[in-house]
Parts: structure tokens; C-alpha cells; sequence
């Protein structure tokens, strides 16, 4: 293994094997770039994520190729949103969307990637050694060289920002997978219920375990005394089917960041390495898939300064300019008594929820397809 680490120098080194980087990997391998994809964690392994994939993510996949993955892994579609607040459910048309667990998509993206002619090395904690020459220096178990290095290291990435900005109000992200019965939530449905120390998001995975995702108040997690009691008061505030206190929670640093720079010559950030707000019904992997896909394309072109400047409109363009619907909506969560105002409206007028919906939804634009 050491050999193969240090044979070459690739073209491409990307740090970071979740959606973003193993995307980039993939895209970048097929364009016939030599790309070796790094990440610290042993696959499978534990992702705090709400498991959807929206119209906007299913797009992006199928611009790199790979939009009937998720009907291969027997994806759940989803019909609809039922959100609930101060004991009020409102009940919201929801179309081209699936469930997904993070096992079997993160493993299916980096056998893509593979696949493609990608080099995978897993278990492996990188450091930064430096550039020189326009080749970037890295540890990962052995000395690994490359020309262009991507940063998709996620939330807890400190490669190339070492301090992102993070928003004062950022909430903590928290969340589990566990079997429970079928009854209370059923397949097909995303169930979100807003309280005054958060949300908390549920939806059936292709094996018929719940996924439950959430975003807290710091202060909410503290006076609860841990995040499976948190959650549980946000879902009794709201009127929903509580869960099992002695599940299996893991928390995420906090979420609403950016980063200083997302590029430099020879470098990008992508994914929630580049920045981050609240998602809500599958935003999330949409703007990782997404970004993925308008930074491959550059990864073939000459190093430089223009290059960069490149990545950054088009990060702009399809993912920050995606991220406002989600905003307004946190904004909406985060006022207890207007929430419960917008329920009692959207139980009955569902349709007046139609442009954030199709705003969230909306596919990639001409200029991505085909990439």
C-alpha cells in the first residue's frame, strides 16, 4: 500500500471521501486525471444526515453520470412533508425526492469512484506538509504528492481553513439511525417538527430504518442534558411520536460557517468544507453533489489564480445562490409562534408553499448538464 502512496505524482488529491469529495474523485477520474481519494474514517461509518436526496441532488448526479445510482439501491421516493408546530401538522406535496441511508450511498459514490480509475485509501489522517514546485506535500499514512489538492474534509476540516467564520446563532446538528416501528412514521414522508430549541427531521431509509436528523440551540442541548432528551422535547412541543431516550445520538460541531477562501492556486475547498447553513429536505447533499460537479470540470485545467477565481463563481452560482430558500426557512423555525402562524396557514393552503418548494427543488442549470 505505502508503494502506491508514493509511486506517483497525481493529479489530483482529494481529502474528504463523503458525497463532495467522492463526486470530485469520481468526475475528476473520468476526465482521465490520475486522482487518489483519502479520508480518515473506516467505511462504513456513522454520518449525522437527514438521508434525502432532492429533484436539485438527483439532477447533479445525473449530470456526472450517475443519476440511476439511487434507484439501484432502492431508494425510497417521497411524497410528502408533514410539518408540525405547537401541536399542528401541515401536510406538503413533495416530488422528486428519495430517502437513502449515508451507508449505501457514500459506499456506492466511492466504488464509482473507484470504478472510474480513482485510487481509495481509507483509515488514513491527513496532513498538510506544504507546496512546492506546484506540487502539495501530504501525509496519509506514507508521503502522497499531487498537483491540484481538494478539500472536502467536511465540517470538522481544518486542511486549508483553519478557521472557518462560524454565525453566532449556528446551531448544533445532532442525529441517529435506529429501528423503530412503522406505525408512527411512515415510508415515503419526511416528518419535520419545530420547537423552541430546534428541529428535529425523520424519514424511512430503503431498510426500513428511521433516520432522524436536527438542528439544536446550544443552549436547548445543555438544559436538556443530552442530545436524545433535546430531541425528545422538541418533538413533544411540537405533537409528535416520541423516540427511545437511550438511542445511539452523535453530535456535529456547528452547522451555519464559511470559510475564509474556498480556493488558491492549486487548491479548492468543496462540500461542507467550503461552507455550510441549516438544511432541511435534502439541500445538504445537493449542494455537495452539486459543488462536485462545477469543480470537476477545472480540475483539468492549468493551475492559476483564474482557475480559482473560476471555482468561485461557480460556487456561487450553484450553491451559495441555492442556499437562500433555506435560510428564510430557518429564519421561520427559529420565531416559536410564527412557525405554529405558517402551519395553521399551510394546513389550509398547502399550495402556498409551492415557490419555496420549487425553489429548493429546482434542477441544475444548461450550463452543468452534461459536465
Amino acid at each position: 500500500m505505502a508503494g502506491v502512496l508514493t509511486a506517483a505524482v497525481w493529479d489530483v488529491a482529494v481529502v474528504g471521501a463523503g458525497p463532495a469529495g467522492a463526486v470530485t474523485a469520481y468526475a475528476a477520474a473520468r476526465r482521465g486525471l490520475s486522482v487518489i481519494l483519502l479520508d480518515k474514517a473506516t467505511f462504513p461509518r456513522r454520518k449525522v444526515c437527514g438521508c434525502c436526496l432532492n429533484a436539485h441532488a438527483l439532477s447533479a448526479l445525473a449530470a456526472v453520470g450517475l443519476g440511476d445510482l439511487p434507484h439501484k439501491l432502492g431508494a425510497v421516493p417521497l411524497t410528502r412533508v408533514a410539518l408540525a408546530a405547537k401541536g399542528r401538522t401541515a401536510t406538503l406535496p413533495q416530488v422528486g425526492s428519495v430517502s437513502l441511508s449515508r451507508d449505501a450511498f457514500d459506499g456506492a459514490l466511492i466504488r464509482a469512484a473507484t470504478d472510474a480509475g480513482a485510487n481509495f485509501r481509507q483509515g488514513v489522517a491527513v496532513k498538510l506538509g506544504g507546496r512546492d514546485a506546484g506540487v502539495w506535500h501530504l501525509d496519509a499514512g506514507g508521503p502522497v504528492r499531487a498537483r491540484q489538492l481538494v478539500d472536502a474534509s467536511g465540517l470538522n476540516g481544518r486542511l486549508l481553513n483553519p478557521d472557518p467564520v462560524v454565525s453566532p446563532t449556528a446551531r448544533l446538528g445532532a442525529g441517529t439511525v435506529i429501528d423503530y416501528p412503522a406505525g408512527d412514521y411512515a415510508r415515503g414522508t419526511i416528518y419535520l417538527g419545530a420547537g423552541r430549541g430546534g428541529y428535529v427531521g425523520l424519514v424511512r431509509l430503503e431498510d426500513g430504518r428511521l433516520d432522524v436528523a436536527a438542528a439544536f440551540d446550544a443552549a436547548h442541548v445543555r438544559a436538556s442534558g443530552s442530545l436524545a432528551a433535546a430531541a425528545d422535547a422538541v418533538l413533544r412541543e411540537a405533537g409528535m411520536p416520541t423516540l427511545p431516550l437511550n438511542a445511539p445520538w452523535k453530535g456535529t460541531p456547528p452547522l451555519t460557517r464559511r470559510s475564509q477562501q474556498i480556493a488558491g492556486p492549486g487548491w479548492f475547498a468543496v462540500g461542507d468544507a467550503a461552507g455550510y447553513i441549516e438544511p432541511f429536505t435534502g439541500e445538504g447533499m445537493a449542494w455537495a453533489v452539486a459543488g462536485a460537479a462545477s469543480l470537476a470540470p477545472l480540475l483539468a485545467l492549468p493551475d492559476g489564480e483564474a482557475v480559482a477565481a473560476a471555482w468561485r463563481g461557480a460556487y456561487r452560482k450553484h450553491v451559495v445562490a441555492r442556499q437562500y430558500p433555506c435560510r428564510a426557512i430557518a429564519a421561520v423555525l427559529r420565531a416559536p409562534r410564527l412557525c405554529g402562524v405558517v402551519v395553521q396557514v399551510l394546513q389550509g393552503w398547502p399550495a402556498a408553499a409551492g415557490p419555496v418548494v420549487r425553489q429548493l427543488n429546482r434542477p441544475l442549470t444548461a450550463s452543468l448538464r452534461g459536465i
